[in-house]
Formats: C-alpha cells, structure tokens, sequence
C-alpha cells in the first residue's frame, strides 16, 4: 500500500518519512531556478527547505524554470504532486527519507512572456542555474563564452524571444531595467571553475552582441557570485521509484537519491539579499576558488578518471569500480601523485583527508552511482575535470603519466566496445565527431589530440603526445586490465 505524494497526503507521508515543519502557504517566491533535475533537488532546494524548516526567510521559495521540451516532464511530474520531492539521503551505513517543499511553482517552458515576467518580478532577488556544464556555450578548450554558436546568435537576433537560459536571463534584466527595478542576482550551481565569472562572459556576452549599453549596465550592477556544490546525486530511474514505493511507501513520480554528505561554499555577493545559509551549512568565503580547485580537480577529476576504466571492465556501478583492487588504486595514485600535488592551499582543509573522504563517498553502496552517468558527456567534462591539472603539471615541467592516461582511456572507450566486446551506449553532444577521432586514432594515436577545442594547448605538448601515444596503444594491445597493471607498477614511463 503506497500513499501518492501530495500536501493532501504529507500526514500520512509522515509515518515514514520527515516532512516539511512550516506551513507551505506561507512561503512566497524569492529564487527563480532554470535546470530543475536531481541535484538541484538535492542540493539547494534541500537547504533551502533546511532552513524554512527554522521558522525563518520563508520569502525565499523557489519558482522553477524550465528552457528545453524535455524539462516538461519534471514539469508535470512534480506539479502532479504540488512540488514536494521526496529526498533519501544514504550514507553507507544508514538512510533515510524526507519530502521537501521549498518549490513552490514551475513555469511551463517556452512560456517566454511568463518566465520573463516572473523575472520581471521585484520579488524575485535570486536567480539560479543548474544547466550542467555543457549549457554554458564556452569554448572547452578556452573556457570562454562562444558568441557564435548558432544558439547564442539566433537569441541576438530575437532578443524579445529567446531560446537559451541566457536570453531569458537577459531578457528579464532588460525588462527590471526599463522599469527601474533593482537586477535580481545570478547564481550558477554548476560544476566549472570560476562559475560567476563564468554564467557574467554568457550574460554580458550576448547582451553585448545587440546593445552594449545593456551589457555595460549588467556590468556595471548584476552580481555573478562564484560557488562551489557537492554532493552525489545518481540519476532517477525505475529502481528508485520502487524503492520509495517498497521502503517508504511513498509514490512520488521522479524522487532524488542521494549521499547523505552535502557542501556549499559561496561567494557573499547579493546586493538585494540573501537567505541566511550560514545557518544551516553553507559557508560564504571571500574567495571560492581554492575550494573549487579541490572539488572539480579531486572528486569531479576523480569520477572522468574511473568512469572509464570501469565501463571498459563491464562494471556498472560506482561502488563496484571502487571494489576493483585496479581502479582504487588508480585513482589513489593518480590523485597522490599528480592531481593533488598542483592543487593550491585550501584554508581549513587537509587534501590528504579530503581524498580519504573521496574514497569513502565513491565506495558507498546504497546510493547506486551508475558507471555510465560518470562517462556521459566527455567532450565537456574532460577540459573541466582532468586537462586543467595536465596543464598545470606541463607548465610546470612535471610528468602526467596518469593523466594522460585517463585520456586514453577516454579514446579508447570512444572506440565504442568494452574489453569483452560489448558495445557502448553514449551519451555526448559532440559524440559523431569524437567517435570519429577516436576511430582513426586506431592507427595514428595523435589524430584524436586534434580536437583542439577539447585539448587546447595540451594537445602541443611533446610529453604529454608521448605519454598518451604509449597509453592509448597498450590499452589496444594489451587491455585495461593490463595497462592498470603497468601504470602502478610503476613501468608505465620511460
């Protein structure tokens, strides 16, 4: 017997889950957020419910926004069930559920009067961002915005009907502006280094390409805090659904499995306000960026670098990979040795403590981590997450024996069959262009380093050529297995 999740229902949902502890028709929205998926419900929207759940700032309630067709779906999944969410949190030892209610709307995507309108709104102080990191339209190689992307350029031309997030961004701050009403701030949630300065080049950037003196006055007045988010957030399928059904007794139509370990560090730039964070968690620094550092290169770093070599091994879950005496130790090498040897100081934090804490999260069971959401989206996550710290260590004049190794197995995954010969299901905007690199890289292992919007500069270094060339043709001729063997044995250099 299930209880279908609504306010109607939220006694019942009670008997085995927390529920919210304010009364819902009390908040009033002070967020809109585009990019309504699983972390966002996992992350912010979680404190955010943490923190009505204090009694206070219940004028900071979520609106949703959605850009794409598909966001439909979450649309009317979770207006069936007036925008509560069922969140399980799972640590490896214990779980537990909670039903949050700090989303209080969802506007219909591709209603561009009424997103534009609601941005329009005084009320609204904040707007976030959870696009994932290939929504940014930058260039992965540069890290900087790409006013010619055919996106971007059609949203120039039709700024009074935009398509992409920052359109409509710049839509509302256009429509705040003519009305003399203070700019709402912009909050990426998003995995890239210096995500502010990031989400300020795509906003600014395509104002700039019809009227600068918007773009001088977003400047000049619209804040862009950097931020850094974690937590582990696997992706919702049918197995989570039951589980909430089985366990609980809740039907919820799309509810958010995650770690129970969450962190938010935020730059305290809101000129209009802000919710009180600090008082369940969030912490607000002057400067993110060492903090970013950490995560991107240590844990985001750390998940490309065994997303790969599990599903070359047929592995399909996390905490499997990290059973793999192979890729443990892998991982645990690569880190000690070359990713966090070039990671600056980060103020309170022993780096050695946060990889042992790394491990500990990777290896947990119960939140059900799948090896092909880690291997997703390649073509954005490999200049994000593993090429920046190969930079670093070539400028530097040091080996990247491990790092150039994860590139090829990045190639050699793209090849598209797992050592056993199973094909490989993909999931990358660029994947007919890589998949074609990677092929002919069969025979001439420079011809994938010609993607120099993925590689850069990197692609120019003469031991960083070597390193991979040797890496990618063990993998070809000796296996996965084989080459992790090598590669900690230590006879994987000259």
């Amino acid at each position: 017997m299930t209880t279908k999740l609504s306010l109607a229902t939220l006694d019942e949902v009670a008997n085995s889950a927390s529920v919210p502890a304010y009364d819902r028709s009390g908040l009033k929205a002070g967020i809109v957020h585009f990019g309504v998926g699983n972390f966002h419900r996992a992350h912010q929207a979680v404190y955010l419910d943490d923190l009505f759940n204090l009694g206070i700032e219940h004028d900071w309630a979520i609106v949703g926004a959605g850009v794409l067709p598909s966001d439909e779906a979450m649309r009317t999944k979770l207006r069936g069930q007036d925008f509560l969410t069922t969140v399980v949190e799972q640590d490896n030892n214990r779980s537990g559920a909670r039903v949050t209610g700090a989303m209080i709307d969802y506007l219909k995507p591709g209603d561009v009067s009424a997103i534009v309108g609601k941005l329009a709104d005084p009320a609204i102080r904040i707007v976030s961002l959870t696009i994932t990191e290939g929504g940014y339209f930058i260039d992965p190689a540069s890290g900087i915005f790409d006013p010619t992307h055919p996106a971007i350029s059609s949203d120039a031309a039709n700024p009074a009907d935009p398509k992409t997030v920052f359109g409509l961004i710049v839509a509302g701050l256009t429509t705040r502006r003519q009305r003399h009403i203070e700019p709402f701030t912009v909050m990426s949630c998003d995995n890239i280094p210096g995500n502010g300065e990031v989400t300020h080049a795509a906003v600014a950037g395509l104002a700039r390409l019809f009227d600068s003196a918007l773009a001088d006055w977003i400047d000049a007045h619209v804040a862009f805090p950097n931020g850094m988010v974690d937590r582990i957030t696997p992706a919702t399928g049918p197995r989570e659904i039951g589980i909430v059904a089985d366990e609980y007794g809740i039907e919820d139509a799309w509810p958010v499995f995650c770690e129970e370990f969450k962190q938010w560090v935020l730059e305290d730039h809101f000129p209009l306000g802000r919710p009180a964070l600090e008082k369940v968690g969030v912490r607000f620094v002057p400067d993110v960026a060492p903090y970013e550092h950490m995560k991107i290169r240590m844990l985001n770093g750390g998940h490309a670098a065994i997303a790969y070599p599990a599903a070359l091994l047929d592995i399909h879950f996390v905490h499997e990979a990290m059973e793999e005496p192979l890729i443990r130790g892998f991982l645990a090498k690569l880190e000690r040795d070359e990713i966090i040897p070039v990671i600056p100081p980060v103020p309170g934090t022993d780096l050695k403590d946060y990889y042992k804490l790394i491990e500990t999260r990777f290896s947990n069971p119960k939140i059900g981590d799948t090896i092909p959401r880690l291997a997703q989206d390649g073509s954005n996550r490999q200049p994000k997450f593993i090429l920046p710290s190969t930079a670093d260590r070539l400028a530097r004049g040091e080996d990247v024996v491990g790092l150039a190794l994860v590139s090829a197995l990045w190639c050699h995954y793209l090849a598209g069959t797992t050592d056993s010969g199973k094909t490989i299901s993909f999931n990358d905007p660029n994947i007919d262009r890589i998949r074609a690199a990677a092929s002919k890289a069969k025979s001439d292992p420079y011809v994938f380093l010609e993607l120099r919007d993925i590689f850069g500069a990197v692609a120019i270094s003469e031991l960083f050529r070597k390193r991979f060339a040797k890496a990618l043709q063990s993998l070809q001729k000796k296996g996965t297995r084989a080459t992790l063997q090598s590669y900690l044995d230590g006879r994987f250099g000259d």
